[in-house]
Order: structure tokens, then C-alpha cells, then sequence
């Protein structure tokens, strides 16, 4: 898919917002500086990638969505009826949408990673989840959670007792994998920089954006090609930004820079400029 960069716009990308982690309270200020984010790039975003985990735990039954983001919902509708683009990829927390986003929002919803030519560069976009090598049990999992019969099986339940049970689930999953995600594992270790240098050995990316790894990443994979973690939104507020010429990861809030700088985080940004 190509989308044009007229002068003066940009396109920007964000991931891992985590809404309705930790607890209702928490997740609502968060919802509220997301929005003020959106607010910010609205006014030279010519589209706004959202590369997964929008939500600690999203599904769609066929009358029934999860209760609450309507602050985040209302912006989005707001932007597309406005005309920015926005496109969203599912994550491993909220692989289960199905056509609410398409209908309501007019926004497409793409469940696999996806090739886009923006301006001039060619992008490799999708939220990370079950790339590259080892993880055997999630990717396991994963098809599971995927399968029609067992979605199917899901949306029988009623929605009080399915949503809260899987809240819980999505918590705890969460609590169990946070720690090792947050943890750099070295350029030659990280598995989401091992997949894109496979990809590269049979076709050329300017760049690589994934989400899912809750680190702010800006490493080299080839000649002329840059991997990017998008980072998260419980600790370090980040996102990218794409100008025509170059991607680069950005900090939204001082607390947020200020954590990457305390956590080797931001060498790990600049040296991949």
C-alpha cells in the first residue's frame, strides 16, 4: 500500500498503550495523554499507525464491545472524520476485533504485519507478537486464540463473566512477561532485529516498526535499514515520527525521556541514527 507525504506532513506511529492496565483510575490518565498526543500531531499527521495493544484486553462480541476509552474512541472518529488516516494492528492483547474499529471509526484493522510505501521509503509494519525465533508456547497459544471455532466457543459466554475473566488472564500474563520484555537483550539477541534481518535477506526495507517489546529501539539491520521498537506507554510515552527523509523515536513526556535516559535507553535510540 503506498501513501503519499505531501510537504510539511508527517506520519507518525504508536504502540502498546495498555488501556485499562493497571486499574481503571490509572488507565484513564493515561487515556487522557494519549488523547493530548493526538491532539499534538494532528496538525501536520497525514496518518497515525497504532501498532498493537491499543487496550490490555479488547473482544468484540457482535453487540457488545468493552466498556470504557471513549475519550481515545471519540478522538479517533474525530481525526478520520477530519481526514487523517489512521491505520491499526492488532496485538497479542487485543487480537479480538472484528469490524467495530472498520464500521464506527472507519479505520482498517490489519491482523498480520503489512508492507507500506510511505513517501519514498518502503516500511515493514506490525506489532511483533510470535516473529523471529523461540517463543514456541505463544505462538502455540497464539493460533489457538486465533482460531475461529475457539473465538467462537469465547463469544458464548457472557460478556460479564468472559471480560472479567479475561482481564484477569491478560494481567496476569502481563505481570509474568513485563519484565523480561523490558530487558535489552543485545543487537545481536534481540529476536524482532533477528526476523527483520531475515526478511532482508529477501527483500529490501527502509525500515522495520514493530511494537510489542516495551523498550524504545533504534537499531540497524542491514545496509540502509533501521529496526524500530515503538517502545510503550505505561513508562515511556514514546512514538515515532516520520518526516519524509527520516524515522526517529520521540519522547512525549519529560518523565519519559528522562526514564530512557536512566535506563540506557536513549543511547540505544541515538546510536541507531
Amino acid at each position: 500500500m503506498e501513501i503519499s507525504l505531501p510537504a510539511n506532513k508527517k506520519i507518525y506511529f504508536a504502540s502498546d498503550f495498555h488501556l485499562g492496565a493497571p486499574n481503571p483510575a490509572v488507565s484513564r490518565e493515561r487515556e487522557k495523554l494519549i488523547v493530548q498526543w493526538l491532539e499534538m500531531v494532528e496538525k501536520d499527521a497525514q496518518h497515525i499507525f497504532l501498532v498493537g495493544d491499543l487496550f490490555d484486553f479488547w473482544f468484540e462480541y457482535k453487540h457488545v464491545i468493552p466498556k470504557g476509552y471513549t475519550r481515545l474512541l471519540g478522538k479517533l472518529a474525530d481525526l478520520t472524520d477530519k481526514g487523517i488516516g489512521i491505520s491499526v494492528f492488532i496485538g497479542n492483547h487485543d487480537m479480538w476485533m472484528d469490524g467495530y474499529f472498520e464500521s464506527e471509526l472507519n479505520i482498517p484493522v490489519y491482523y498480520e504485519p503489512q508492507v507500506f510505501t510511505l513517501g519514498t521509503k518502503k516500511f515493514y509494519i506490525g506489532h511483533g507478537d510470535g516473529l523471529g525465533p523461540g517463543d514456541h508456547g505463544y505462538k502455540f497459544l497464539k493460533k489457538i486464540f486465533r482460531n475461529p471455532v475457539c473465538r467462537w466457543l469465547f463469544s458464548c459466554i457472557h460478556p460479564v463473566v468472559g471480560i472479567s475473566m479475561a482481564n484477569y488472564f491478560s494481567r496476569k500474563s502481563r505481570a509474568s512477561t513485563g519484565q523480561e520484555l523490558e530487558k535489552f537483550l543485545g543487537e545481536d539477541q534481540e529476536w524482532l532485529a533477528i526476523y527483520s534481518r531475515e526478511v532482508l535477506q529477501k527483500e529490501h526495507f527502509d525500515y522495520f516498526i514493530f511494537g510489542h517489546r516495551h523498550l524504545p529501539l533504534d537499531l540497524t539491520v542491514g545496509k540502509d535499514s533501521r529496526y524500530i521498537n515503538l517502545g510503550e506507554w505505561l513508562n515511556y510515552t514514546s512514538y515515532a515520527v516520520f518526516d519524509g527523509n527520516d524515522t526517529r523515536l520521540e519522547f512525549f513526556t519529560e518523565a519519559g525521556a528522562k526514564l530512557g535516559q536512566q535506563s540506557g535507553v536513549q543511547d540505544l535510540v541515538q546510536n541507531g541514527r
